[in-house]
């Protein structure tokens, strides 16, 4: 996206170049969108405000972090967009005197009324920028709130300095308002946790993002992440805030380690000075600490959190067993006592309930009762993809399993084998009831699926010339991925393989669609895969099982294959460097309930090799998943 489209601007501008970037600076106070490099002469500072509150009001966070990380699309973008939310930006401005301040911010339709505070980090930036004595610099920092396009909380993060006419700040002003060192872009972490949060962090530096800085709120228990923006960004804004609610300082260290540099100024001071709150808003108050404190309480608080972990799995298999989101609305509240009558429950525990699910942000609670967020929306089993098979499977079989995590760590035997006595597949086939939850768990999953059926493989199949191609879907459930790989290429035809008892479901299941007359049925087993089709796929089946089953599955699927067909695969990829993954999450959920594994693609290629087949490629897909690409080396 060019600069001039990511940030529309008034009819007459000048090109000011910064840092090697060229960005537009509007030349009247008229300006639909802010642009951080301004000049002195060209732009007053009521016009500069005007265009950040009308920038906050205006921007899509989706949008936005694909032009402050170019590059960042498709399930990465999507993933960073469901994890964050733009905040605020913030700019210094330079009135001549409280009054005037004041003015301007009503001039710009700001609350007027903002209370101010002291800055100690921007004027300590300022003396050491310009050589000038603390004392003479009186910064303080308010941040009106302003509400985005769809009535998201923002605000207007408004850094100010006193400059009066003649003054012998005027230079210092003038310097600032050109430079725009203190402009940037924040962005609030949702329901951060520390994997959540290093892998958030690791897809802004793998995007160009380097890290500078950051700090700990005490008194808030909040931390702040700083980046410097890549070089090419599509916004002109050089530093980029994250805001993660909680104390992680363990990550934070991390974080500041990777920093290139400790030459330039701190972003935050370690301790506060003098008993001056820090930076204002809600996270004012507080003094800022870099490092994390072994032993001490933060330490003890943060292990407590992750103890507790157990209780927010329970809470939200209450939330799907009570059918609390079928009895809420999105935005409408819901009284304590009405819910509680329409799910049967004891008023006065459900308001507990209702307390914790709204910590997590799962419901909403204000003035009118309780209502559900876009997360728990999905806990509703009308839902598109309603995740509440997943919420009842987690908190039911896989939940108890885990129970006996030691046992598996011990004897590398499956935790749920030793509970149950027999294999999750076997289990669940004893019993229809959980086995259909299983199925439906599976669906929940389907997001997975949204740019599958657009891979270069299932494309060049549906456009082959002469005969229908067929794709063969290898245990692959109800039909979900199929159905959409078929609704996606009318020209393809299907063969799903699957035990018996999911067929009748899938059956079901697709003969409802348009697709039903292209898809043919297949009861069997791992040795039963068809012959002689086009493109076979094993989607989310390797990772069930051990290397040696692998290798057997594999080889099964290479003896059907005829020379000129492709294997998809679709996992979870372990990251060969360590970083976070929610594919190290899930490798532990394997070991424990199958006595499978997430792999490295270097492993998958391993076993591709031993059967026969090459991996010719891997592209990513949403939630972690990857889809792999194997076929028969020419």
């Amino acid at each position: 996206m060019h600069l001039e489209q990511a940030f529309p601007l008034p009819a007459t501008t000048t090109m000011t170049a910064t840092a090697g970037r060229t960005t537009p600076t509007p030349t009247t106070a008229r300006t639909a969108a802010f642009t951080p490099t301004t000049t002195a002469n060209a732009v007053d500072d009521a016009g500069r405000l005007s265009a950040t509150a009308a920038f906050v009001r205006e921007q899509d966070t989706a949008d936005l972090l694909s032009r402050v990380l170019p590059g960042l699309r498709g399930p990465e973008l999507r993933a960073l967009t469901d994890r964050c939310r733009f905040a605020h930006a913030a700019l210094l401005v330079f009135p001549p005197d409280e009054a005037a301040l004041r003015a301007e911010l009503a001039s710009c339709g700001l609350p007027s009324d903002t209370p101010a505070q002291p800055s100690v980090v921007v004027r300590e930036r300022l003396a050491a920028r310009h050589g000038h004595d603390l004392e003479d610099l009186d910064v303080r920092i308010l941040r009106p709130a302003v509400r985005g396009r769809a009535g998201e909380h923002r605000a207007v993060e408004v850094f100010t300095l006193t400059v009066p006419p003649a003054s012998a700040l005027s230079p210092i002003a003038a310097d600032e308002r050109r430079r725009e060192h203190e402009a940037h872009l924040a962005f609030d972490v949702v329901r951060p946790d520390p994997l959540v949060l290093r892998g958030l962090l690791a897809s802004f530096e793998r995007r160009g993002a380097t890290a500078d800085g950051g700090g700990y709120n005490l008194h808030e228990d909040g931390t702040v992440f700083y980046f410097t923006a890549p070089a090419d960004t599509k916004t002109a804004y050089r530093r980029v805030e994250l805001y993660a609610g909680g104390d992680h300082r363990d990550v934070l260290a991390e974080h500041l380690a990777h920093r290139p540099s400790a030459a330039s100024p701190p972003r935050e001071p370690a301790v506060p000075r003098n008993g001056v709150a820090q930076e204002g808003g809600p996270r004012a108050g507080a003094a800022l600490e870099a490092a994390p404190q072994a032993g001490g309480a933060p330490a003890a608080e943060t292990l407590l959190r992750l103890l507790t972990g157990a209780w927010t799995t329970q809470a939200l298999a209450a939330c799907a067993q009570l059918r609390l989101p079928e009895a809420m609305y999105r935005h409408i509240g819901v009284g304590v006592g009405e819910l509680a009558r329409a799910v049967g429950a004891h008023p006065e525990s459900l308001a507990t309930l209702l307390r914790y699910l709204a910590m997590l942000g799962v419901v909403g609670n204000g003035p009118d009762g309780y209502r559900l967020t876009g997360v728990g929306a999905l806990l509703d089993s009308g839902a598109p993809a309603s995740m509440r098979p997943l919420a009842l499977m987690y908190g039911g079989p896989f939940y108890q399993s885990f129970a006996h995590l030691a046992h598996s760590v011990r004897t590398g035997r499956p935790a749920f084998d030793h509970l149950y006595g027999e294999n999750h597949f076997d289990h669940f086939a004893r019993d229809p009831e959980l086995a259909s939850l299983f199925d439906q768990s599976m669906v929940s999953s389907a997001p997975l699926f949204e740019h599958l059926p657009e891979h270069p493989v299932l494309t060049a199949a549906a456009r082959a010339p002469g005969r229908p191609r067929t794709v063969v879907d290898i245990a692959g459930g109800t039909g979900e991925l199929l159905g959409r790989i078929l609704t996606a290429h009318p020209a393809l035809r299907g063969v799903l393989l699957e035990r018996p008892h999911v067929l009748t479901a899938a059956r079901a299941r697709l003969a409802a669609t348009p697709v039903g007359g292209r898809c043919a049925f297949r009861a069997g087993d791992f040795a039963d895969v068809p012959a002689g089709g086009d493109v076979y796929v094993l989607s989310r089946v390797l990772h069930d099982w051990d290397d040696d089953r692998c290798r057997s599955i594999l080889r099964h699927c290479a003896g059907a294959m005829p020379g000129h067909a492709d294997l998809l695969i679709v996992e979870r990829l372990l990251p060969s460097d360590g970083s976070p993954s929610l594919a190290t999450a899930w490798d532990l959920h394997m070991m424990c309930n199958t006595g499978g594994r997430e792999r490295t693609a270097d492993h998958y290629a391993r076993l591709l090799g031993d059967c026969g087949l090459a991996l010719v490629g891997h592209s990513p897909l949403a939630l972690g998943a990857h889809t792999l690409h194997a076929r028969r080396p020419a």
